[in-house]
């Protein structure tokens, strides 16, 4: 009995000893950040002062700043202290983030098109994104936007914007008719935003348009209305899982973002225009090569409900999935795309990179009136491989300049240049 309670005794006093072993963070110091507010980044922090040194704690941290628009690069060093107390420095290495943007296409009635715009991607030194656009693709847009993801608590924030966009939309009917319209939607939207941690971030919001479509020009189907007009009110929202870890230029891992559009409710005067759902995911991954190499993948899966109207809401588009099939050629309610591209460092030095890419983006709608089965019919596949080039400017968030020619294979197949900053994906 008496070594049964002498081997507890000294079990509890191991036990004592070891917790008063324990390692104390005395001190958090972040070092290298100039215009990013020093308490924002301490706030976003998982390892506060009097916490116990946990390297796992600290490398999250690590990644959540790398995850920032301001921050290029991060890392941390460890201080002992002395008497069991350590210090925690993170290393920031800060981006350039008021960002000039510029995209150049054709209109669809083949005349110049740009669309030019400026964001503040770390408006006040704490994650805000401040800017707006303004694109003329024969007739004049604007927008106007505030996202604060931080605002409320380290995880809760919101976002607002308005939009008004006024643009040449091809419509293709039946009977191989194309009618262009000039489309002018205006809305605006509220969103709540939800990081549950730097994996997992969710949106939620209303968005409130008016939409109008009216005749320019066509071939005037029979069936093709010279107006139309509809009010909605749409519950909007989206999930992204974030699995990647960047190193400038270079991205490794997986994400997924799901977006959709819930049609709550609508005032108009035509059923062409209504959809009750829109929903897409993109998957992504992303894999080193080498030294210079990064492989990039994308599927994106989309569906919308209403599949009936040639005002369908998928759109085939350079900017957006195919890259050299031309500026909105096709309308579909549903859509499996898969881009793949190899990304290889030509030459590097100091905020300089000049990278090279080949790609194949390759994608299958389904045919406004169609069924799902448009998805495994050939006439509706499109293959594009091509190459392009890249300038980097490591020191500022999203500056990559790409020039991509795509070249359409099979008959009737198009070719193309597509120009615009920031990865295609």
């Amino acid at each position: 009995m008496k070594k049964i309670v002498t081997a507890c005794i000294f079990i509890v006093l191991m036990s004592l000893g070891a917790s008063s072993q324990d390692k104390i963070i005395a001190v958090v110091s972040i070092e290298g950040n100039d215009r990013t507010r020093t308490n924002f980044l301490k706030r976003l922090a998982f390892v506060k002062e009097g916490a116990i040194l946990d390297s796992v704690r600290i490398a999250s941290d690590v990644r959540r700043f790398k995850l920032l628009p301001a921050v290029a690069s991060a890392d941390y060093k460890i201080n002992n202290l002395g008497d069991g107390e350590f210090e925690i420095i993170y290393t920031i290495v800060e981006n350039f983030a008021i960002i000039p943007g510029l995209n150049i296409s054709n209109a669809p009635n083949g005349d110049f098109a740009f669309r030019t715009s400026i964001f503040d991607f770390n408006f006040l030194g704490r994650n805000q994104i401040i800017g707006g656009f303004y694109s003329r693709n024969v007739f004049d847009s604007f927008g106007v936007y505030w996202e604060a993801p931080n605002l409320l608590t380290r995880k809760l924030g919101i976002g607002l914007n308005y939009q008004n966009n006024v643009l040449l939309e091809p419509i293709f009917f039946d009977n191989d008719a194309t009618v262009n319209y000039k489309f002018n939607t205006r809305a605006v939207e509220i969103k709540m935003q939800y990081e549950h941690n730097f994996h997992n971030r969710f949106e939620l919001g209303l968005n409130i348009s008016a939409q109008e479509y009216d005749f320019d020009n066509g071939d005037e189907p029979l069936e093709a209305p010279l107006s139309l007009g509809i009010d909605t009110v749409a519950v909007i929202g989206e999930y992204e899982y974030n699995g990647i870890n960047i190193d400038y230029q270079y991205q490794s891992g997986f994400r997924s973002i799901l977006s959709y559009n819930v049609l709550l409710g609508s005032n108009g005067d035509n059923d062409l225009l209504r959809n009750a759902f829109i929903g897409r995911n993109d998957f992504e991954y992303f894999k080193r090569v080498g030294e210079r190499g990064n492989w990039a993948n994308r599927l994106s899966v989309a569906y919308a409900s209403n599949s009936t109207t040639p005002f369908a809401a998928l759109i085939v588009d350079n900017q957006l999935n195919i890259r050299g099939v031309g500026n909105s050629v096709d309308r579909g309610s549903a859509a499996v795309v898969f881009n793949t591209e190899y990304r290889y460092t030509l030459y590097e030095k100091g905020w300089f990179v000049l990278q090279s890419n080949v790609f194949v983006d390759t994608g299958i709608w389904q045919d406004p009136g169609g069924n799902l089965g448009d998805l495994v019919s050939a006439s509706n596949n499109r293959v594009y491989p091509g190459g392009g080039i890249r300038f980097i400017h490591k020191r500022i968030f999203n500056a990559v300049f790409r020039l991509d020619y795509g070249i359409g294979l099979g008959d009737n197949a198009t070719s193309g240049i597509v120009f615009g900053i920031g990865q295609y994906f």
